[in-house]
């Protein structure tokens, strides 16, 4: 399997700002080029291991227009990263997004007869694909897993979240992946969550938007706080335009009940 990923984003400094970006593949792939570029001058930028073959680079921004250019191809697949048993616990907790805390009684309610880790994993999924509507623009940055639920629509990382917040309510280590994902439409950045079933992540998507093998991994973490493509600190920064490309040289087909690997 051959993808080909591309993403431009362009950004008004108003102030200089520190600024980090996950928008590179992860896992270095051998076919790449990340440019960032302030009025025709290039900006260095310094990259960072970041958990699960991730990166993260950290750009010292002047005032100006930016403009962050990515390119890459990836051949084949790269095994997932498993992380150890802290890992796992770490993704068992409530966090930012994904206050599993606060929905242990609709886990248990609707999911609650449910005993084989696999089994729980689907209905999730499934449930959550038809409890919300996808709209662009239905929820803010600082929705949580609890906002979506009672609003009943978001984006993709509103469904994640929700996905997320469940399995971990019911005792089941889930940690949320950014990805680049051919096949998706609109194309923009996809998040999805990777459940550890059965000893091993398997990666799960309740929008359905994309197939899941030609998925490519960015960046994971407990949510979206930790896979933002972009964060803005010390400074002023809008964003102005973003563009994301992904292709495949042969889109797959998807069935939800298949056990995947996000590769």
């Amino acid at each position: 399997m051959r993808r080909q990923v591309s993403a431009q984003l362009q950004l008004d400094v108003t102030e200089p700002a520190l600024l980090a970006l996950q928008i590179t593949a992860a896992t270095r792939p051998e076919q790449e080029q990340l440019t960032i570029d302030c009025g025709g001058a290039l900006i260095p930028y310094r990259e960072l291991t970041a958990p699960h073959g991730g990166r993260l680079q950290v750009i010292d921004a002047p005032i100006g227009n930016i403009v962050i250019d990515y390119a890459a191809t990836v051949d084949g697949e790269v095994p997932t990263p498993e992380g150890d048993e802290h890992d796992r616990l770490a993704y068992l907790r409530p966090s930012r997004y994904c206050p599993s805390d606060k929905l242990l009684a609709t886990a248990a309610a609707e999911f609650g007869h449910l005993k084989d880790t696999g089994e729980i994993v689907t209905a999730v999924a499934r449930w959550v694909g038809l409890r919300l509507a996808y709209i662009v623009g239905s929820s803010g940055p600082t929705d949580d897993a609890v906002d979506t639920l009672l609003l009943g629509e978001g984006v993709c990382r509103d469904y994640a979240h929700l996905v997320v917040g469940l399995l971990r309510a019911q005792d089941i280590p889930a940690r949320l992946a950014a990805v680049y994902a051919p096949g998706l439409a609109p194309m923009d950045f996809h998040a999805v969550v990777e459940a550890w079933v059965d000893g091993a992540w398997r990666v799960v998507d309740a929008t359905g938007l994309a197939p899941r093998r030609s998925m490519l991994r960015i960046a994971t973490g407990r949510d979206a706080a930790d896979t933002a493509f972009l964060s803005v600190h010390h400074g002023t920064a809008d964003l102005t335009t973003i563009g994301v490309l992904a292709i495949v040289d042969a889109l797959p087909n998807d069935d939800p009940a298949e056990v995947v690997a996000l590769t």
